[in-house]
């Protein structure tokens, strides 16, 4: 930084402030990842044997493919993390939430395909087309789909933040994490979810954001055993 003291007075001050900025920027994104790590990871299970019974699974959307038109492991994993959950008992009935936003792309879709291959009946999965993001997927099983307990089934990285939304909307909620694929493929959705864990928290807290879409409730109804 020996250059700076060769720059005039203002140029020096805003390099200065510039670079707190920087600092305090990553000390604040840290700090935010910490905590929601912190609060959420004694929430989450990764043996099936050992979570709690709970009649609904919410299976977080994402794309079945990768842009390189590879398979996307995260959507294979989390699939046959919710097929073994259904399949042990561990809960009744599948809510996949995804994105739905163009006929020629429908996660929830995708998903149901998958599950029912896996041998989940059709008649235990409903699907939410308008979980745009966790937030939407989070807050409309609650407010839209009726439901008051949950499992939610995802990678452990983004289960953190899921949870924390449920927690900042009074949800009860678990999380049952899906296995991770190998680097480099597991990298950049980790990177990302780093960003994704301090937006979170400027949603919840700051600007206290709704779902895209809410309206009318459709409660998922269970046959009884």
């Amino acid at each position: 930084m020996v250059f700076a003291f060769h720059l005039p007075p203002r140029a020096r001050r805003l390099l200065w402030v510039s670079l707190l900025c920087v600092f305090a920027g990553i000390v604040f994104t840290a700090g935010v990842n910490a905590y929601i790590i912190y609060r959420n990871t004694d929430r989450l299970y990764t043996d099936v044997s050992a979570v709690p019974v709970r009649e609904i699974g919410l299976v977080l959307g994402t794309s079945r493919y990768l842009a390189n038109g590879q398979p996307n492991l995260h959507f294979a994993n989390r699939i046959a993390a919710a097929a073994a959950l259904y399949h042990a008992g561990k809960v009744r009935h599948l809510l996949v939430s995804g994105d739905h936003h163009r006929a020629n792309y429908n996660e929830p879709g995708m998903m149901t395909a998958a599950l029912v291959a896996a041998g989940v009946p059709a008649s235990a999965i409903t699907r939410d087309d308008a979980g745009f993001r966790t937030l939407d997927s989070v807050v409309r099983a609650q407010e839209i789909f009726g439901v008051t307990s949950c499992t939610i089934i995802t990678q452990r990285f983004h289960n953190t933040r899921a949870l924390e939304i449920a927690r900042a909307h009074h949800f009860d909620a678990i999380g049952f994490c899906a296995a991770d694929p190998a680097y480099p493929e597991a990298l950049g959705p980790q990177v990302r979810e780093v960003l994704a864990r301090v937006a979170a928290v400027i949603d919840l807290y700051v600007l206290h954001r709704q779902p895209h879409f809410l309206g009318q409730p459709e409660p998922i109804t269970l046959a009884r055993t």
